[in-house]
């Protein structure tokens, strides 16, 4: 069964409203997303086998499904460097920055 990824304007896990925030809430709230994006974004770009070694105990399965998730969903792109963090990661990162102090 394929995946489906959370996009706004349709509905998503929790709503039916298809509002951004809640396809946002319904992406980082999947297993290990979250994980893969802070790396990124604390580390910088990395290679697939970096990226599974900084976020340890994820399987090579789920982080290839979120690495495809969240580049459908522009948070993450794929260079001559490995994977990154887009300027919208960065910005949601920065957004939720805050929330890791409390």
């Amino acid at each position: 069964m394929a995946v489906k990824i959370p996009f706004p304007g349709t509905p998503v896990r929790g709503s039916t409203s298809g509002s951004a925030i809640m396809a946002l809430f319904d992406l980082l709230g999947r297993r290990w997303a979250m994980g893969v994006l802070w790396q990124l974004a604390e580390n910088g770009p990395c290679t697939f086998r970096e990226l599974q070694s900084l976020c340890e105990m994820i399987s090579p399965g789920v982080l290839n499904a979120r690495l495809k998730e969240l580049r459908a969903a522009g948070l993450v792109e794929k260079g001559e460097d490995g994977y990154a963090v887009t300027t919208l990661g960065h910005d949601v990162y920065q957004a939720l920055l805050p929330l890791s102090a409390i």
